[in-house]
């Protein structure tokens, strides 16, 4: 019975419940890196970092932009702290774009004030929106 194989799935943000349902599988990026996690998984708390979240449904699977937060795996649930969650039409492809053009040149320009692990992570952040926003 497919039934037997699923897990309670619910990713949360500051705004919102961005995803409540049962999922056989989820496919993550955590600070130790890409994670996949069907049920009964030994139970663990991991870091989530930017990236593309891979949500496996009875009916087929579901893509999101997951920006840092936590993660809790139990047995038989999953809960996902994130402090930002975007479906693929929530992502405004061309803002991602500028964005990333921004990060780029703020690394680039090896200037002392500028805060390179913060562009680091701006770069990072719009390189997930804009290929979860072209899915």
């Amino acid at each position: 019975m497919a039934d037997e194989k699923m897990f309670k799935l619910r990713i949360i943000a500051p705004d919102r419940v961005f995803y409540e349902g049962d999922a056989s599988f989820l496919e993550l990026v955590t600070s130790e890196g890409e994670v996949g996690i069907y049920k009964n998984h030994i139970p663990m708390t991991m870091v989530l970092v930017p990236g593309i979240a891979r949500i496996t449904e009875a009916d087929g699977v579901k893509v999101a932009a997951l920006h840092s937060g936590f993660v809790e795996v139990l047995q038989d649930q999953i809960t996902v702290l994130a402090e930002i969650a975007e479906w693929p039409d929530e992502i405004d492809v061309n803002r991602a774009k500028e964005a990333k053009i921004r990060a780029e040149r703020r690394l680039e320009m090896q200037d002392p004030n500028v805060n390179t692990r913060r562009a680091e992570i701006a770069l990072k952040k719009s390189l997930i929106r804009i290929e979860v926003g072209d899915i």
